[in-house]
């Protein structure tokens, strides 16, 4: 599974352009359960072609236009379109539930 580590800069440009479905997580390194998704996330089968980090104390402008108020936080993006919050427990299971829940869903605007 890729991973891409995001900024200010070019989250937006780079989810529009990106094939696939790509999991958006907001993170800290001084999150627990933040450095607990960086190290298993990419170790679990889950449905989708990467994980985009982008480290939520220097990246203040994308914090706030995707209206992140805790940590991790996940959003989905497939093939440019944006999908909203994905809000489950950090399981396989439960994101895999979530992406499908998300993915059934109309896409909405980049924030």
């Amino acid at each position: 599974m890729d991973q891409l580590q995001l900024t200010d800069f070019d989250v937006d440009q780079q989810l529009l352009s990106l094939p696939g479905v790509s999991l958006l997580i907001f993170t800290s390194v001084g999150c627990a359960s933040c450095r607990w998704a960086k190290d298993q996330l990419p170790k679990q089968s889950l449905p989708i072609d990467r994980l985009c980090w982008i480290d939520a104390e220097e990246n203040g402008g994308a914090v706030q236009r995707y209206g992140v108020f805790h940590l991790p936080s996940l959003f989905v993006v497939r093939d440019g379109e944006f999908y909203g919050a994905l809000r489950s427990t950090m399981s396989a299971d439960a994101i895999i539930i979530g992406l499908d829940q998300a993915l059934s869903r109309a896409p909405e605007e980049l924030p």
